[in-house]
């Protein structure tokens, strides 16, 4: 990156219905649970989840009829709209920055289709000009907070003083089948929720970290790890169980090549940011970097008090650690459909 870039605020945001573990197991046993004949031996998969609530787009009650492609869509762009601008406007307002001083927004979503896409749709919400750059990203899933950030970063790099808003939601709950459910979908059940994150960046400005560097690595033949399926009433998910089993394998060297490219090492890292994609995922982590057992505490609890809400969550875990004071060099991290992981160099700022 040419010149390190400011992140001078950070926002989070989550729907107002909430779904306790103990409640989505009895759900899910009602709504899904006849199509397993071994369902009781899948239960525990919500016990394990390390989640003990998450929130949802729409009321327990939308969720025991199968729903339409067209009624999740209309349910993705209100719910998602009203997330983007509740998200963004507190994030311009810790920022101190007017919707009319940002240059750029990049929106990162990819549960959901919107076009015209959120962000467009959120100008008749908050004043943004007429003449502000749009750039909206499907299909980056839940490396999308760190992907998504990269990218925003590199266009107000690019762009030394301008203002750029980045923001990310997603409405994984939408994607609930309850027709022809599989073990993805019984996983799912147990693990995702629906959450929204923004940022605000620009170059030679104080916030409380700066990003200095950013690296991906996307692995070959891995199509079938994580993603999304196409199907009649919208989209099904691609979850392969498979996946705290590759971390432990790659994440080390695809880590230290990541780190490499920006003239660092693994012993150069304070601390790492992570996505908590699951439990067994965070576990696989600390595994793989050789981190102490149980030390990525803000990952567990995110995971503990929202779930995974896919790209949003990795924010959530930085806002954290924000609250605490980020340390003096970290690595935000998270892995998704590619599959690829993706990171974020930061650097503290005084």
């Amino acid at each position: 990156m040419s010149q390190p870039v400011s992140i001078l605020s950070l926002a989070t945001a989550t729907p107002a219905h909430v779904l306790e573990q103990e409640q989505a197991l009895a759900t899910a046993r009602e709504l899904i649970g006849g199509q397993f004949a071994d369902f009781d031996r899948l239960a525990p998969v919500y016990d394990n989840a390390g989640i003990a609530r998450r929130q949802l787009a729409m009321p327990l009650d939308w969720y025991r009829s199968e729903r339409s492609f067209e009624e999740r869509s209309a349910a993705y762009l209100d719910v998602a709209l009203a997330l983007f601008v509740e998200v963004a406007g507190r994030a311009l307002d810790l920022a101190g920055i007017d919707a009319a001083g940002v240059d750029t927004i990049v929106t990162v979503s990819s549960t959901g289709i919107a076009t015209p896409s959120l962000e467009a749709r959120a100008m008749a919400h908050l004043p943004f000009r007429t003449d502000v750059r749009r750039v909206p990203v499907f299909g980056l899933g839940c490396a999308g907070g760190t992907t998504g950030m990269a990218l925003a970063a590199q266009l107000a790099a690019a762009r030394p003083g301008s203002t750029v808003l980045f923001v990310t939601v997603e409405l994984c709950s939408l994607a609930l089948r309850t027709n022809r459910a599989d073990k993805a979908d019984l996983i799912s059940t147990a693990l995702f929720g629906d959450g929204a994150a923004a940022c605000v960046l620009r170059t030679g400005e104080n916030g409380f970290a700066a990003i200095t560097g950013s690296a991906e690595k996307t692995w070959n033949d891995t199509l079938d790890i994580m993603g999304w399926r196409a199907e009649p009433t919208g989209l099904g998910v691609v979850l392969n169980r498979a996946i705290p089993g590759f971390v432990r394998r790659e994440m080390r060297e695809a880590m230290t090549a990541m780190l490499g490219a920006n003239g660092l090492s693994l012993g150069d890292i304070d601390r790492f940011i992570c996505h908590p994609g699951g439990a067994k995922v965070v576990d696989a982590i600390e595994d793989a970097l050789d981190l102490p057992p149980g030390s990525l505490a803000h990952e567990r609890g995110v995971l503990h008090d929202h779930g995974n809400m896919s790209a949003p969550t990795v924010l959530f875990v930085l806002d954290r650690y924000r609250a605490e004071g980020v340390p003096p060099r970290s690595v935000m991290s998270a892995l998704g459909p590619g599959f690829t992981a993706s990171t974020l160099i930061l650097e503290r700022l005084s």
